[in-house]
């Protein structure tokens, strides 16, 4: 990293917004991961059906295993997406294009340095500490880890 966070020029309503956006990356990425969650959890739960079609082809029940087959098994589970559509539209389009845009903006306020208040941040607890010094830092932005 070439530039010291320190050194940028940002007014404090630049830093906010920075903070502010990466912090929604963040959860947008965690979105994302439930998701994905919610991709497998559906997943396994349509092998069960598929276990309870042969199950009930079995006990026979063809009227109800053909229903399952034909109107249930293959159903998408929104709109007629399956999941796997789901995540793939989720992250090719909006976090993909999300984050592009908050790299943009990052890039032109911050020479691209991530996380600028919280290295800030870092920067005076351990001035702080090495100074042995008892008071709090004062900080505007709130320490999101």
């Amino acid at each position: 990293m070439a530039t010291d966070p320190d050194d940028l020029e940002l007014d404090d309503a630049e830093e906010t917004a920075l903070h502010e956006m990466q912090l929604g990356i963040e959860y947008i990425h965690r979105a994302y991961g439930s998701l994905l969650e919610f991709h497998h959890q559906l997943g396994h739960a349509m092998d069960r059906m598929s276990d309870a079609e042969d199950a009930l082809r079995e006990a026979g029940h063809e009227e109800w295993a053909d229903e399952l087959r034909d109107e249930h098994l293959p159903a998408g589970a929104i709109s007629d997406q399956w999941t796997f559509e789901l995540v793939e539209e989720f992250s090719s389009e909006f976090l993909e294009e999300t984050a592009a845009f908050e790299d943009e903006v990052r890039t032109e306020l911050a020479d691209g340095i991530d996380h600028v208040t919280e290295r800030r941040q870092k920067r005076r607890l351990r001035e702080r500490a090495a100074d042995g010094d008892s008071e709090e830092p004062s900080t505007d932005a709130p320490n999101d880890g």
